[in-house]
């Protein structure tokens, strides 16, 4: 198969995982949205990179013997025309066959997106209902200007809005019950003043 590019997969429809995944790399990340090849948003901003990090050291810490954490870049394919890439995701040891090579193939047990002005709309609506069609049982948005968490549980179909953390209040989750920090339990331990990243 010849590989293309960006230019010529974008006029296709529907965009599948393997067209994807056979295409010229150009050193973008792109996902697919019901068919549809999506150039992702700029590269992460050092605030973002710096709170991922802290955030995979603590579930790693308190659920590693439990749950397997995995950090962007990783293609999550939730179907064929449906290939996400989000920020964090954890997985249940006893569902540890969904990862394979190519990615994980299938719903997660809980997925963080580190928003930014880019990907706000797409992390808050867009991602949500994905996310909730194809099963994720736990949703976070993680806004890095607030300093906040939002935490969506899935309800049938859709997410219900379980709780907004911010402070010193610390996150509990019932898909992974090992989980315990705080937002200011983040921020305290960026290695870099908060004044010199916002």
């Amino acid at each position: 198969m010849k590989k293309k590019t960006y230019e010529e997969l974008v006029k296709e429809s529907p965009v599948t995982y393997e067209m994807y995944a056979n295409m010229v790399d150009d050193g973008n990340r792109y996902e697919i949205s019901d068919g549809v090849l999506e150039l992702m948003s700029p590269s992460p901003t050092s605030i973002h990179q710096l709170l991922s990090v802290q955030i995979v050291l603590r579930l790693d810490a308190s659920c590693r013997n439990e749950f397997i954490i995995l950090a962007a870049p990783l293609d999550v394919i939730l179907s064929d025309t449906e290939v996400r890439q989000p920020d964090l995701v954890m997985i249940h040891m006893s569902r540890a066959h969904i990862i394979s090579n190519r990615g994980i193939n299938g719903a997660l047990d809980l997925v963080v997106e580190i928003t930014s002005k880019h990907s706000l709309k797409r992390d808050k609506l867009t991602k949500r209902k994905v996310y909730a069609k194809y099963g994720v049982h736990e949703y976070w948005i993680v806004d890095p200007f607030n300093f906040t968490l939002e935490q969506y549980e899935l309800r049938e179909h859709y997410y219900e809005l379980i709780e907004v953390y911010s402070g010193e209040k610390p996150i509990r989750s019932r898909t992974a019950p090992c989980i315990s920090f705080s937002m200011d339990e983040l921020v305290r331990s960026l290695p870099v003043p908060l004044d010199q990243l916002t």
